[in-house]
């Protein structure tokens, strides 16, 4: 059986990260955009391919980059809908960072004849 590779390695352990905001004196808006997203469709076990979208406007604390990029290459071999993905991911950047606003949108690749786009944002009134 041949080893894993380091980056098979990283995205196993993938773990979010946050940083302490350098600007808290600021609201500002972070957006970040993943196009190489992919998970497995759970009736199928085809590939699905989405770009993830993240926006925010940090409070206390953002996001560490390499982390949440290996954290969302970490969906690639799960079994998820698309709704259930982007919705986990919003909770759990919303969790770890408990911004003044975030944002996720997921924009899945036609599939079927059939794209889908879903979009979860909450404020702090919100919460």
């Amino acid at each position: 059986m041949e080893e894993k590779k380091y980056g098979e390695k990283a995205i196993e352990s993938a773990k979010l990260e946050t940083w302490d905001n350098p600007s808290q004196e600021n609201d500002y808006t972070v957006n970040i955009e993943f196009p190489e997203f992919t998970c497995l469709c759970p009736q199928s076990g085809y590939p699905d391919f989405a770009t993830i979208k993240i926006g925010y406007i940090p409070d206390k604390y953002i996001v560490e980059l390499k982390s949440l990029k290996l954290y969302l290459n970490s969906y690639r071999n799960l079994h998820i809908t698309h709704e259930e993905a982007t919705n986990r991911i919003y909770n759990d950047l919303k969790s770890l960072l408990n911004p003044k606003f975030i944002e996720v949108t997921g924009e899945f690749n036609i599939r079927g004849g059939i794209k889908t786009t879903v979009k979860i944002a909450s404020d702090h009134k919100s919460q």
